[in-house]
């Protein structure tokens, strides 16, 4: 008697193979995010609060300023809660149920799981940009947005760098409650040492060089150059200085890619932790 040895399906290389499983794995990420009320709510409900309880600490009478600094913190916080936060919860929760397994082991690559899972991420960060800018624009007016693509490749890289992040806390927290707890330690400090509650300059010398070399500092100081044309030093620049003065939070940040692909290489788990 003979046996049949079936052949392996073939794997479609090439980008628009790998945009359609993206795309599908982002459309599928959507449809669970929608469905998951709790993680949906703290995506795109806490970092508005967050702003709301901190809108004391803008006093400004310039307009645009103000309201570029009120959209510069909504970014910051919703970079922190929803590439960081949420999508931890959605790696440990997908690897708990053993669907990040059973992806990898088909014919998506390990790369395309991960972008597929920060699409959602990036969708809402953009909703929340666009109906923070138009509430400041009506109630102050529009920011300056001295440098728009400097602005765009900020939040990219952000995203980018947060979402590695998420992946590489995923694989030391064991289940989606735990989450609360091993994604603090990161949040407070990336918050904390990031100039958006206080101007890092009050801070010693050595800390304050020591925070700027923190995850979400250099972002915030990038979207302050391209969003309110403001530097660190609180001076108005142009859009030919917005490059120049940008260079080196650019380079943090960028250094902060690195690291994160190393941590999410070294610590991410695609099979379950039981």
């Amino acid at each position: 008697m003979t046996t049949t040895t079936l052949a392996p399906v073939p794997v479609e290389t090439g980008i628009a193979p790998r945009v359609r499983r993206v795309g599908a794995l982002a459309a599928m990420e959507l449809r669970l995010l929608w469905r998951n009320r709790t993680a949906l709510t703290v995506a795109v409900g806490f970092p508005p609060l967050m702003v709301l309880s901190m809108m004391r600490l803008f006093d400004s009478d310039d307009g645009a300023r103000l309201s570029g600094a009120i959209l510069v913190a909504l970014l910051g916080f919703a970079i922190v809660f929803v590439p960081y936060y949420n999508l931890t919860t959605t790696a440990v929760a997908r690897r708990e149920d053993l669907m990040l397994k059973k992806l990898v082991t088909g014919e998506t690559s390990q790369g395309e799981v991960l972008v597929g899972m920060a699409v959602p991420a990036l969708v809402i960060l953009v909703a929340q940009t666009l109906v923070t800018l138009g509430v400041v624009s009506a109630s102050f007016e529009p920011p300056a947005f001295v440098n728009p693509a400097l602005a765009v490749l900020t939040v990219l890289l952000a995203t980018v760098v947060f979402a590695l992040l998420a992946c590489a806390s995923s694989g030391v927290t064991r289940s989606v409650e735990s989450a609360q707890l091993t994604t603090m330690p990161l949040m407070l400090a990336a918050v904390g040492l990031s100039g958006l509650l206080f101007p890092l300059s009050v801070l010693p010398p050595a800390v304050e060089r020591v925070a700027a070399l923190t995850p979400l500092a250099p972002v915030v100081e990038l979207l302050h150059l391209s969003v309110t044309g403001i530097d660190a030093d609180g001076a108005a620049v142009t859009l030919a200085e917005s490059f120049s003065a940008g260079l080196v939070p650019l380079a943090v940040l960028l250094a902060w890619v690195g690291i994160g692909l190393f941590a999410a290489r070294r610590w991410m788990r695609w099979d379950t932790r039981r």
